[in-house]
């Protein structure tokens, strides 16, 4: 994962928009959206801006400790209440753990769907009992 992708799923993570975003770094929505895009190379100052809006670190940002994905924390909840002073909770995972949540996520998409089905099928079931049971 590139630099600028890695910044845009931790904005996603930390749910901030990039107007969010810009606004925190004091950059221009145009300007911060092309290193979102990869058309800008930041420095590395710029870059260690962008990981302390994020609550991250630089590194994890470069990728220096083989981590290159992001997932939210379990204890995200209990980081939060010990230290509410907007605490990140993010932990990052090798790519391999990641393609593993990513098929676990897949797998829970699809048993969601499964019952979304079954569901509108019973509802239909339902309507067309008060149809016949309607005077």
């Amino acid at each position: 994962m590139k630099i600028h992708e890695k910044i845009k799923v931790l904005r996603l993570f930390n749910d901030l928009s990039q107007e969010e975003m810009a606004e925190k770094l004091g950059y221009s929505v145009q300007g911060y959206a092309k290193i979102e895009r990869g058309e800008t190379d930041p420095t590395i100052g710029k870059l260690e801006a962008i990981a302390n809006a994020l609550g991250v670190k630089l590194q994890d940002i470069l990728g220096l400790k083989g981590k290159n994905v992001v997932s939210i924390a379990e204890s995200c909840q209990q980081i939060r209440n010990d230290y509410p002073q907007n605490v990140s909770c993010l932990n990052l995972l090798t790519e391999a753990e990641c393609v593993h949540e990513l098929e676990k996520t897949r797998l829970l998409l699809h048993e969601k769907d499964m019952e979304i089905e079954y569901l509108r099928a019973e509802i239909d079931l339902l309507k067309k009992v008060i149809e016949l049971t309607a005077p």
